[in-house]
């Protein structure tokens, strides 16, 4: 086993690693933790009792955190005519058609989220094999492949999250950053598990959610009380 280094043997020394924290203790517990010189993505991990590899277990959306993420999302779209001129006044930072898509099968791909209005599918189909394993290909389900280019360039920049069960049924993201008010970060995560929660394939029996753990970049992983993870009833995410 690699031994822990100082800041991290540091760290644990305020972690019972057999407990299951409260959410809001755990989120005080990593952000007093964060001791880097960078600002740490806070993140989730959630095991699921799925088994993805069923097509009616598969687990996959998007979700709108109410306080973004603190990343910089850098958006790329596929548009023709006016949807050209409202993705670039939304705030898209590469827009084009077959242009793009030459560069991106040129391996210049400098985008964290890729948007496609429905008439530019024909042109977006070819980059499958490159946009598919980075999880980048624009899918109508996710939202991205919209008549609202504006909207979903929008909503991507603001702290759209998309998630996709692992084959293991783990599903994880960045929940919001360190420097986060204890409040945003415990929206965030609510509204990320409320996510998943509604995502509930019709194939999954038995216990849905199984473990849900929190980390930041550089600390140590915490598993939290399932019944304090959930927005309290009446709660908005």
């Amino acid at each position: 086993m690699a031994k822990l280094g100082k800041r991290l043997t540091d760290a644990y020394k305020n972690v019972n690693r057999d407990s299951f924290y409260d959410l809001t203790a755990a989120v005080g517990l990593l952000k007093s933790g964060s001791k880097t010189k960078f600002d740490e993505t806070i993140e989730i991990a959630m095991n699921l009792g799925i088994d993805p590899r069923h097509a009616d277990q598969m687990v996959r959306g998007v979700v709108n955190l109410p306080n973004g993420t603190g990343k910089t999302v850098r958006v790329a779209v596929f548009a023709r005519g006016p949807k050209v001129d409202e993705a670039l006044a939304a705030g898209a930072d590469v827009v084009g058609g077959d242009d793009l898509a030459e560069k991106i099968l040129a391996g210049n791909i400098d985008f964290d989220r890729c948007i496609a209005s429905p008439d530019m599918m024909g042109v977006v189909g070819k980059l499958g094999k490159v946009l598919g394993p980075r999880g980048l290909m624009p899918n109508p389900k996710l939202g991205t492949v919209t008549m609202d280019v504006a909207g979903a360039v929008k909503a991507a920049k603001a702290g759209a999250v998309e998630f996709r069960a692992e084959k293991t049924g783990i599903v994880h993201a960045g929940v919001g950053k360190a420097s986060f008010s204890e409040e945003a970060l415990v929206q965030n995560i609510r509204a990320f598990v409320d996510a998943i929660t509604r995502a509930k394939p019709t194939g999954a029996k038995g216990q849905y959610i199984e473990k849900v753990s929190l980390s930041s970049t550089m600390g140590p992983g915490l598993k939290l009380d399932l019944a304090t993870v959930s927005a309290p009833a009446g709660a908005s995410a």
